[in-house]
């Protein structure tokens, strides 16, 4: 047994996980539905300059990623941000709600990928309600996750290809239409009329650092890893570059190939590239966006799933949420109520909005991730064998995050309130049946 397969001996799941398996998971959670539908928003606000952005949200997602590295490499437990909060600020209120609302966001994205899979692009090829079909893909999603963390993984591998194949192929479209003289490459510096490109990029970056949330999932597996301090890192760093480069030179590619303007107004702006290049049928990209969209759906629930499980473990939630398969080894029940809270909030409201209130949740989390570091390099000191970031690293995620809440809305600061609000009534109630 390895040093790090010892720090995480006493768990109760099935360590399936190696290095190639992580970093594909981590790849395609990042590469999800979002890349596929907010080229065209980025344009609206940065006009040719929508890499710009990206390379911007890239920077802040790194920066927490480190304090995410350390973290896990120091306590590979599921659980994910939950148990750093408990183990830095040693109060079960404050973990619960850095764990709610982490279970929030995840539950609230596949609503809102489980909506993007039954709208336009399943639109194409058949004629159906949305919110049933959004029903339907949940339900699938579940009895996958229920099946087993490797199969699922199995899964992602194809799917993961499969999506990443896609955005490739629009890099290559773009490349094509700028050989042959129909492109412009002028565009990938031009802002709309008036913008400045301070304000223009950072409004930008909020809708771009949607693209690039995902990678905190990874947390919630580490019980499921194999050398998990050695692994993650590589496969966290690796798996974030990786998508940074494909997300830049997709948004190079659109803007050259196809004017802002026409991105912008689009609900499929990928699919302006496919139809100015020629020579791929639209309904085969749809295919790959709808595969896209479907992956995402299945890592989200496998997060939200595991975090429920550990939250169960830690006694944050009742205790019936942390039971498992016996054959399988999955947190059924746990699996079983996060679906049934995510078909619940597919009638709550459009995409746009699901995913706004996500990048919320998900910034308090962060925050609480990147503080929780600096306080337990204070209370626990460790030894050597894990991930350690630079002292300055988490102090300007921190201060990133502080940033891009301040772009918020209020119509989401009130949404995320109302989840926090549930949270909190949820959690006076565990603890109350507890007691007696």
């Amino acid at each position: 047994m390895t040093t790090s397969d010892a720090a995480s001996s006493d768990t109760r799941l099935k360590r399936g996980i190696t290095g190639p398996l992580l970093y594909l998971f981590i790849l395609g959670d990042v590469l999800g539905a979002g890349v596929y539908a907010l080229i065209g928003k980025l344009a609206h606000g940065v006009g040719g300059m929508v890499w710009l952005p990206l390379l911007v949200a890239l920077g802040m997602a790194m920066l927490t990623a480190a304090s995410y590295a350390e973290l896990v490499t120091r306590y590979p437990k599921a659980g994910g941000s939950a148990v750093f909060a408990e183990r830095a600020f040693g109060h079960p209120v404050v973990s619960f709600l850095v764990g709610f609302c982490m279970l929030a966001a995840g539950v609230t994205s596949a609503a809102g990928l489980s909506l993007a899979f039954a709208g336009d692009y399943l639109g194409a090829f058949i004629d159906v309600p949305p919110l049933p079909m959004a029903l339907v893909f949940l339900t699938l999603v579940a009895a996958l996750n229920a099946r087993g963390i490797k199969e699922s993984l199995g899964a992602n591998v194809v799917m993961t290809v499969t999506e990443l194949s896609g955005l490739l192929l629009i890099v290559l479209l773009g490349a094509w239409v700028l050989g042959r003289g129909e492109g412009d490459l002028g565009r990938v510096w031009a802002l709309p009329e008036g913008a400045s490109v301070g304000g223009a990029v950072l409004g930008a970056a909020l809708i771009a650092f949607y693209s690039f949330v995902g990678f905190e999932t990874s947390a919630n597996l580490a019980e499921e890893v194999r050398e998990v301090r050695r692994v993650y890192p590589r496969a966290l760093f690796g798996a974030l570059l990786t998508a940074g480069a494909v997300y830049v030179l997709v948004a190079l590619a659109a803007v050259v190939a196809v004017e802002p303007g026409r991105l912008a107004e689009s609900s499929g702006p990928l699919l302006e590239v496919v139809k100015v290049a020629g020579g791929v049928p639209p309904r085969l990209f749809a295919v790959v966006a709808l595969i896209a969209v479907a992956n995402g759906g299945l890592l989200t629930m496998i997060m939200a799933s595991r975090l429920t499980y550990g939250m169960a473990e830690q006694g944050l939630l009742p205790a019936v949420l942390g039971k498992v398969l016996p054959g399988r080894r999955t947190p059924w029940v746990a699996i079983l109520a996060t679906t049934l809270v995510a078909m619940g909030l597919t009638t709550t409201g459009e995409l746009a909005d699901l995913a706004e209130t996500v990048v919320l949740l998900l910034l308090f989390v962060f925050i609480s991730t990147n503080v929780a570091v600096l306080v337990l390099r204070r209370k626990e000191p460790a030894g050597s064998g894990h991930f350690r970031a630079w002292t300055v690293v988490p102090v300007l995620a921190i201060v990133s995050c502080v940033v891009l809440l301040t772009r918020q809305g209020a119509a989401t600061w009130l949404r995320a309130g109302g989840l926090l609000l549930l949270g909190g009534v949820l959690y006076l109630l565990t603890r109350v049946r507890r007691a007696r």
